[in-house]
This record gives structure tokens, C-alpha cells and sequence, in this order.
């Protein structure tokens, strides 16, 4: 393990964040993962195994971060309140002012390296960008050093069944009329972004769009995936309208948030990658290659 100052990973047991513990863990970085209480023990038993050093604090609790920020260098943070399963949790409560709290905690702390996970603007009035850019705009003017990642739509999320892409059960929810094209990017690439940005120079002080390598839209990627399975999917619509009745009609933070990203879906989501992977020479997942992960027995002959 080296001898230097730790990078603490705040939302170190969410998908995302235990990918970066995982990644880094590998390089042999010297990590923390900071946890709460109710944590789920199976996650920080991996994290344990891994050889990285828990930490207790919680966003809301300003106190905590204090104590878990102490000999800290650099700081990655995922956190965020919309898969919490816990009533106090919400994007007011840890998306914004959790978040603030950390910017502060972390620049009084003298934290060299803050990065942290975003995603694009959109055209959309929503409570989760709102808490985005105003965390944003407080790392910027914090005296850190910063890169804000700002990825694209997650593979695993929105070609995922718990947003209604069930591959095992062969159906998929299209948002809009699914002929817009969309740069969908996979977890792990988004914490090898992060990952990467801690020592890369072109990301220091910077605000970087990621998506993945491809451009494709949702009647594509049901394509792909009934090739996997050798199977017709059968395809149910949510129009554009009724999502802009239900955004108008909800007083729900989280439904609004989530309503308004399946608008911005609906709509198209492109990330040009050429000059970003110049800087970043990473080998990106494919939807395709996703698609094999999802379904091993996968009939799609492997690429060469």
C-alpha cells in the first residue's frame, strides 16, 4: 500500500462507489470508504476484503465529515439520495446540502483533489440538477482543486429492469418514441473517468462530459439485446406527453427528478467522445458487449 495520503470515496457502497474502491483497490491506492451506520454489512465486508479502511460519517452530519476528512488528499463522491431507502434521506437533505456540506468539510480540511459525479445539463427544471449545479458552482469556488465528471445515462440503470429493460423477461419500457440517439455509458467506465482524473492534468480544474463510445437509441438497443437472447421483446410506450403531465402533476422531488431524466432520455442524449478520449485513452464497454454480460449465453458472436 502506498504511503500517502488516502482518497476517501463518498458513496463507497453504491454501485458506482464500490467500483471505484474496487478499481483503485487494484492499483493499490490507499483508500478509505466512508459508511454509516446502517450500511449494509455484506458491502463493507467486500470493501474490508479489498484492503481498504472504513470510515463512519454521514452527508448530513457535518461533524462526522470533519473527523472523516482528517489527512485526506484527495476526495471522489457518488452519493446520492435517489436509491436510499432511508425516510431522512432525500435530494435536499444529501444531494444538496449533504453535498455542500462535504465542499465545505473537504476545503476546510485542505483536501488537495475533489472530484465529483454529475451528469449534463438539460433543458429540464428538475430538483436533483438544481442540487447538481449548486454543488457545482461551490466546488468551483472552493479553494480545491476539482474535476466534475457530468455522465451520461447509466447502461445498468436505464437498460436495466428496475426502469422497466427486463432482458430475462423479454420486454422493455421506451420512453418518447425510442428513435433518439443516446451515449450510454457503463458504470465501470465512469469509475475508471474517475479513477483516471485524480492524476491526469487535463482534468484538473475541469467540468468533462462522459458518455460511452456509441451513440445508439433505444429501439437500437432492444435490437441488440433480442439478438443476444434470440428473442422479440415486447416493447411498451410512455409518450412524451403523459410524462410531461405526470412531471406537472407531481409534488414529489424524487418523482419529478426521475420523470424529467426520462424526458431528457426521450429526447436524445449524445456525448461527443473524440476529444475526451484523447485525453482519456480508455477502451470503453459497447451496449453490445453489455448486452453478453447480461445474457452469457448470448448467441452475438464476440467481436474481434
Amino acid at each position: 500500500m502506498e504511503h500517502v495520503k488516502p482518497i476517501l470515496i463518498v458513496g463507497a457502497t453504491g454501485y458506482l462507489g464500490t467500483e471505484i474502491c474496487r478499481q483503485l483497490a487494484a492499483e493499490n491506492k490507499n483508500v478509505k470508504a466512508l459508511i454509516r451506520s446502517g450500511s449494509d454489512p455484506d458491502k463493507i465486508k467486500i470493501l474490508k476484503g479489498w484492503g481498504i479502511e472504513t470510515v463512519e460519517g454521514d452527508l448530513k452530519d457535518p461533524a462526522s465529515l470533519d473527523k472523516a476528512l482528517e489527512g485526506v488528499g484527495a476526495v471522489i463522491s457518488t452519493a446520492s439520495s435517489t436509491i436510499s431507502h432511508t425516510p431522512e434521506d432525500s435530494i435536499e437533505t444529501v444531494d444538496r446540502k449533504g453535498q455542500l456540506n462535504l465542499v465545505e468539510a473537504a476545503g476546510k480540511a485542505w483536501v488537495d483533489k475533489f472530484i465529483f459525479i454529475s451528469f449534463p445539463e438539460s433543458d429540464q427544471k428538475y430538483p436533483l440538477q438544481d442540487a447538481k449545479r449548486e454543488v457545482e458552482q461551490r466546488l468551483i469556488e472552493s479553494n480545491m482543486n476539482y474535476t466534475i465528471l457530468r455522465a451520461g445515462y447509466f447502461m445498468e440503470v436505464w437498460l436495466g429492469p428496475h426502469l422497466g429493460f427486463d432482458p430475462a423477461n423479454h420486454k422493455a419500457t421506451i420512453y418518447g418514441n425510442g428513435n433518439n440517439k443516446v451515449s450510454w455509458i457503463a458504470i465501470r467506465d465512469v469509475a475508471a473517468f474517475a479513477v483516471a482524473s485524480l492524476h491526469n492534468h487535463d482534468a484538473v480544474n475541469s467540468i468533462i462530459e462522459i458518455g460511452g463510445p456509441e451513440a445508439i437509441s433505444p429501439l437500437e438497443a432492444v435490437k441488440i439485446f433480442e439478438e443476444a437472447t434470440g428473442q422479440t421483446f415486447d416493447l411498451q410506450y410512455v409518450p412524451e406527453e403523459g410524462l410531461r403531465t405526470q412531471k406537472e402533476l407531481s409534488n414529489d422531488p424524487l418523482q419529478q427528478t426521475f420523470v424529467s431524466l426520462m424526458l431528457n432520455l426521450s429526447g436524445g442524449s449524445v456525448i461527443n467522445m473524440t476529444d475526451t478520449l484523447k485525453l482519456f485513452p480508455l477502451k470503453l464497454q459497447t451496449v453490445q458487449e453489455y448486452a453478453r454480460l447480461m445474457v452469457p449465453s448470448s448467441p452475438i458472436l464476440t467481436e474481434a
